[in-house]
């Protein structure tokens, strides 16, 4: 290194980011030192001052430190942080700053969560940021923030929120492509309507009775945990496609036709019957199907899913090549009338890989016809997967039934398999 000249020296120490080691560094040489103002990232893990003995706070630590920076153009801090520590850094590197990544620790109810100025608000001086990310986050009240013109990525996880609040943030960011809200609790109802969007993942905490609005025609990849009632109606370039509801149910899905979608995943306690005919109908071009919804019913009861006619469903999806499936919807394609229309012609021409959950040994003769009819019709098939969960029965029909898919993976183990 002492070989070196300085432009290297300055170029090889821009890539040190942890506080410790740039403290550490500085202590080698004054030849060190001196580059360390060019490097561009800081982090500050969570225990950076754990064992800090020292009279200056950690907030004047940290303050010391980026003010020794040339252009500060990454600040990632896990450490505990006040406001007014916050905002005296932003006064100082707040222009240059590009990344920002803040745990914020301010959800607990406590004296802190009203300080001024307050953590959220202090963001508003670093008006170039090009990505935010924010964990354990306050938003009961809107931020104070201008526009963000170059913000593409804005991540929030760990949050509470009120509606007005999270509306007014997004309408600060109107150019992101990339949107991520996980683990928000509070959230009723949602509109989001951001142009250049491409790729979203909502989870909302609570009931599971939030509703979504959402206007973004580049949008390639959704991911909705926690809505009841969704609406998405530009979906050109919908490739990849998840909505769950562990808490709620979902009531109602609004989308346009799904042409681009490549795959689509459903899962929840109860769908309304309807909301699952749509999305099967809009995604008929889907090449990837995961399905694990355990009830239908429009109401409070709970209903297990009608007959679905094996034929006209596979007819349905030609494009279809991996489908992964589980108990419910197998259950409702297993009846015995599902295979009255397969003729000598009917093949499923995509299909490659099959992934069945079983959880009871009720109807085991159906059980048995249908995946036999994975194998007959589905002429590319290479494998099927078979995987027994949780089956409560005392009957001896569960051995019965067991000991056929035994008896029927044996004869077919090239395809077949029990995971």
């Amino acid at each position: 290194m002492d070989s070196l000249p300085d432009a290297i020296v300055q170029q090889i120490l821009s890539h040190i980011n942890n506080a410790r080691d740039v403290v550490a560094c500085n202590s080698v040489s004054k030849r060190w030192k001196d580059s360390m103002p060019y490097i561009r990232s800081l982090y500050f893990p969570r225990n950076s001052f754990d064992n800090h003995t020292g009279t200056d706070k950690p907030d004047n630590i940290v303050w010391k430190m980026i003010s020794s920076i040339v252009q500060l153009e990454e600040l990632v801090v896990y450490s505990p942080f006040s406001g007014a520590g916050l905002a005296s850094w932003l006064s100082l590197v707040g222009p240059s700053l590009r990344h920002l990544e803040l745990r914020m620790d301010n959800l607990v109810e406590n004296p802190t969560c009203n300080e001024s100025p307050s953590k959220l608000s202090c963001i508003g001086a670093a008006k170039n940021l090009e990505s935010l990310k924010l964990w354990g986050v306050l938003m009961t009240h809107s931020p104070k923030w201008d526009v963000y013109q170059n913000l593409w990525n804005l991540e929030i996880v760990g949050a509470r929120m009120e509606d007005p609040a999270l509306t007014d943030a997004i309408h600060a960011c109107p150019n992101l492509t990339n949107l991520l809200l996980l683990g928000c609790e509070g959230v009723r109802s949602v509109s989001i309507d951001l142009p250049h969007l491409r790729q979203c993942k909502l989870d909302f905490y609570g009931v599971g009775n939030c509703s979504l609005s959402l206007t973004s025609p580049k949008i390639e990849v959704l991911e909705v945990q926690g809505c009841s009632w969704i609406r998405v109606r530009e979906t050109n370039h919908l490739k990849n496609l998840s909505i769950a509801n562990n808490a709620g149910r979902v009531y109602m899905v609004d989308f346009g036709k799904l042409e681009a979608l490549e795959f689509l995943s459903i899962r929840g306690v109860q769908w309304c019957w309807d909301a699952i005919v749509n999305m099967l109908k809009w995604a008929s071009e889907v090449k990837h199907l995961y399905m694990k919804i355990e009830f239908t019913g429009d109401f409070e009861a709970l209903q297990p899913f009608p007959e679905i006619d094996f034929v006209e469903f596979f007819n349905g999806h030609p494009k279809l090549q991996k489908f992964d499936v589980h108990g419910a919807m197998f259950a409702a394609l297993c009846q015995k009338n599902s295979l009255k229309y397969a003729d000598s012609g009917f093949v499923i021409p995509c299909l490659e890989e099959v992934v069945v959950t079983v959880r009871s040994p009720l109807n085991a003769e159906q059980k048995m016809s249908t995946l036999e009819s994975f194998l007959k019709y589905g002429k590319n098939l290479k494998t099927l997967v078979l995987k027994i969960l949780q089956m409560k029965s005392s009957h001896s029909s569960a051995d019965d039934f067991f000991d056929e898919i035994c008896r029927f993976t044996y004869m077919n183990r090239k395809i077949v398999r029990i995971q």
